[in-house]
């Protein structure tokens, strides 16, 4: 089952964001239009838009500018996707060909650039400074998270708490925008409003902790992407720095070079050292207690189904295969 097929009355809200995006990926230039649709089209859960939908329902909004909204932040997402495949070379997303593996990096960036731009546009229609203040904001924390994780490319020294920041940048900041900017269309109580915001938070962290996961206990038809394409990039991820943190120093010095150097070489050495040092479990635990947080801040929300909802949502999050 799909996320959006847990709640029968978000489904054909869910349906009308697919089709909002899909009428809104317009362009005078073919190319732009044919990369916009591919990789928007690509499969994903649009999970970040149906947290908006979530959001503005649990906090009782009755009107019809969560659709637009949600698809803010999926443009948003997918111009982030472009733009993540081109820094780190990737050549699958989601099971299929990147854009940039397709068309070249230059289009890719630029049609990145597009999606950015026409997200601000749908951003003017809603008419909301608060709204525009939130995602702004966080589309620059989101940059600045990208530039973090670069800066942090091929360092084994890579602290848990630099790595938490990361996290936070390059993938929970969106997730707390979509929640936050539900709430605010709804016109929240601060209350609300904050619990949405840190449900959000909370939850785009634990999605990212399993994601680092996944690199070293999927295969490649379950993830959409190259197992240990982390580790081929030099990401210090959280199971490598638990790793090296708790490994013997042969063990520690076998994650450093791989860490320094990149590629796969020692693909299977450090599969064998992050299971045996407990890092795959760490974690994992880490990711749970994320969740646990995102569905503790809901009790400040009202009983509803979509709360519900996002209480599930967060279960699925750490339990999640792809």
């Amino acid at each position: 089952m799909q996320p959006h097929q847990l709640n029968p009355v978000i489904e054909p809200q869910f349906e009308q964001v697919n089709d909002y995006i899909i009428n809104h990926l317009g362009s005078n230039v073919p190319l732009v239009e044919k990369i916009g649709h591919y990789i928007v089209e690509s499969g994903g859960k649009r999970l970040r838009p149906l947290l908006v939908l979530l959001a503005a329902n649990a906090a009782g909004y009755k009107g019809d500018k969560h659709i637009p909204l949600a698809a803010i932040i999926e443009f948003i997402h997918t111009a982030t996707l472009l733009h993540d495949d081109v820094v780190d070379n990737s050549e699958l997303r989601r099971g299929k060909d990147t854009a940039n593996a397709k068309w070249g990096n230059a289009p890719s960036v630029l049609v990145g650039d597009f999606l950015y731009s026409r997200a601000f546009q749908i951003m003017v229609e809603i008419g909301s400074m608060q709204i525009m203040e939130v995602i702004s904001n966080a589309t620059n924390v989101i940059a600045e998270g990208e530039v973090l994780q670069l800066l942090n490319t091929k360092n084994p020294d890579t602290t848990e708490d630099a790595y938490m920041q990361v996290i936070l940048g390059k993938t929970a900041m969106l997730f707390e925008a979509a929640t936050e900017a539900g709430a605010i269309l709804a016109e929240a109580s601060d209350k609300e409003r904050e619990a949405l915001r840190l449900y959000g938070l909370h939850l785009g962290t634990a999605f990212q902790l399993i994601d680092d996961v996944m690199d070293y206990l999927s295969t490649s038809e379950e993830m959409g992407k190259n197992v240990g394409d982390d580790l081929a990039e030099g990401k210090a991820t959280l199971p490598l720095i638990h790793a090296m943190r708790a490994g013997n120093e042969e063990q520690r010095q076998l994650v450093r070079q791989a860490i320094r150097k990149g590629g796969l070489d020692d693909l299977q050495p450090i599969l064998d050292t992050v299971k045996a040092t407990g890092a795959i479990e760490y974690t994992q635990e880490k990711a749970q207690q994320e969740a646990d947080k995102a569905i503790a801040v809901l009790a400040d929300i009202p009983d509803s189904s979509f709360k519900e909802t996002l209480k599930l949502l967060a279960d699925i999050a750490v339990k999640r295969k792809s």
